[in-house]
């Protein structure tokens, strides 16, 4: 894991312990999504196949409305899949949310900023290598239902952008700066 990594993950895990509200209901959801839109998928590659896969964990705490949650999620094949094409994108979130709560169901809307790191590496007909990490943020909402005290099922949209440009070398992307939607749904554990 390298250093970057492990500091956003001790910062989501820092955020997420010394800032819950009290009588927070803790969550964690594990999410599988498909990016779509903005920067992602083939950047005008021959014989390159979209394969949008998103993989993420989020961690959270709700009061009566008010939450916070930090997420870390994966895209490992982000700008498609191509002969000698090997692309990730990697973000690390903390967002505040406001959902409150009807019966079993919470519908929210979120905002945060974090880390949006992205690896583009191109090997034929030559080396063409980025590696990039830059500041973003996410907006988007979604529904917690739960299924009773401890488990649930979530459904979420989110937009992804980051506030500098990623200059990717030998493709031209359809924006400077990385930016995307995701839609997931996942599992919710409450603690």
């Amino acid at each position: 894991m390298n250093t970057q990594l492990r500091q956003v993950v001790l910062a989501v895990v820092l955020i997420v312990a010394t800032t819950a509200p009290a009588r927070a209901q803790g969550y964690l959801s594990p999410m599988l999504g498909l990016n779509f839109g903005g920067v992602s998928g083939c950047p005008g590659l021959r014989d390159c196949t979209n394969d949008q896969k998103n993989v993420s964990i989020a961690g959270g705490k709700f009061a009566t409305i008010f939450g916070i949650e930090a997420e870390l999620a994966s895209s490992p094949t982000f700008f498609g899949e191509a002969t000698g094409l090997s692309s990730s994108v990697l973000t690390g979130m903390g967002n505040v949310m406001l959902g409150p709560r009807a019966g079993p169901v919470r519908p929210y809307v979120l905002a945060g900023a974090g880390i949006m790191q992205a690896h583009f590496e191109l090997s034929t007909p030559s080396v063409l290598t980025t590696h990039d990490t830059v500041l973003g943020y996410a907006i988007g909402g979604g529904v917690f239902a739960l299924l009773g005290d401890r488990f649930g099922v979530r459904g979420d949209l989110r937009y992804f952008h980051s506030f500098r440009e990623v200059i990717i070398q030998g493709v031209t992307l359809r924006s400077n700066k990385l930016n995307y939607s995701r839609i997931g749904g996942g599992l919710v554990i409450q603690f």
